[in-house]
């Protein structure tokens, strides 16, 4: 665990370089409410580390006064593996954007996750290729209409949150940029979790794919288009919340409340389910058929990968411990 000082504000997270995205960035919005966030957890600055690949969300490690690392393209979370493996007291995030993390990233991301490490990955999703000037990325939905793709997208899109589920992170949550004290409290809730903890962010390119996410952030349409997850909870949604979700054998279905359907026939949200089956069907859910979920889809506690080390080197004879063959010279194989 780090250690924790006294109180901080979100200015002291802010490092001396100048902010530039372009103006209207969600970026902004998701880089203001991360200080605020990090200035909560009363961890040290020194203790924190961000690592990022390549794209515009790449920059935010350049504007939080902590340590950070920008490698390669689609590389963050094998460096950011090797970073909490030097040093497991470090609290390592993980900055990736969709063209970075599922194209040449993907596989890295799945094997972080499905490691369990101990990372905080903040997946920034504007579905597009925004800083190499505006191509399709492999989130970039059926008829996306880009400069490699002008006559719209034919592609399937990837959905991070469903392979986050299914490389078994036991943490993955899916928020949106301009919903600030939602985004914050996801970040609190990724930061208070020991293990593989996986973000997918909402996040509106202005320049490049301005309002693709306007289903999730119009006041007037959001009630009907999106689901606010909560634990225990009954899964509703609409301006009266009489609208909800129920399975009809292995589908799910929109029903009404109120025709024929009671609250007993409604799915409740269980984040804390050993099988994420259910979370994996909330995570496929997509306009304009279904509404689209926002929160917390898993949260299980699961041994960590360091915690798996060190129990597979206390077997040893004599015991040996991770940490020490790290910093020791001797040389040492791996049954």
């Amino acid at each position: 665990m780090s250690i924790p000082v006294l109180a901080m504000t979100a200015s002291d997270f802010s490092s001396a370089q100048e902010v530039r995205w372009c103006p209207g960035c969600g970026d902004y919005s998701i880089l203001s409410q991360l200080k605020q966030a990090l200035a909560s957890f009363g961890v040290r600055r020194e203790n924190i580390v961000f690592v990022s690949g390549v794209g515009c969300a790449s920059r935010l490690p350049h504007y939080i006064n902590t340590f950070g690392f920008q490698g390669s393209y689609g590389r963050a979370p094998a460096l950011a593996t090797g970073v909490k493996l030097a040093n497991p007291n470090l609290q390592v995030w993980v900055v990736m954007g969709d063209g970075d993390a599922c194209s040449a990233g993907l596989t890295h991301l799945t094997h972080a996750l499905r490691r369990n490490v101990d990372l905080k990955i903040l997946l920034i999703n504007n579905e597009v290729f925004g800083l190499s000037r505006g191509q399709q990325s492999p989130t970039s939905r059926v008829g996306t209409c880009s400069k490699t793709s002008p006559d719209g997208s034919v592609e399937t899109p990837l959905r991070p949150v469903s392979i986050a589920l299914a490389a078994e992170a036991t943490f993955v949550a899916r928020t949106v940029d301009v919903d600030v004290n939602h985004m914050s409290e996801i970040f609190e809730k990724a930061a208070m979790h020991r293990g593989s903890g996986f973000v997918e962010i909402y996040q509106n390119c202005k320049i490049f794919n301005d309002g693709v996410f306007e289903y999730a952030t119009d006041a007037v349409i959001k009630t009907d288009s999106i689901i606010h997850l909560e634990h225990g909870r009954p899964i509703l949604f609409g301006k009266d919340r009489n609208h909800a979700l129920r399975l009809n054998g292995f589908e799910p279905e929109v029903v009404t409340l109120g025709q024929g359907i009671t609250m007993d026939d409604i799915l409740i949200h269980d984040e804390r389910a050993a099988e994420p089956t259910l979370a994996f069907l909330l995570s496929r859910l997509v306009g304009p058929q279904f509404p689209e979920c926002l929160g917390v889809f898993r949260n299980v506690r699961k041994p960590t990968h360091q915690q798996l080390l060190d129990a597979a080197f206390q077997q040893g004879d004599p015991p040996r411990a991770f940490e020490s063959l790290l910093a020791g010279d001797e040389s040492w194989t791996l049954a």
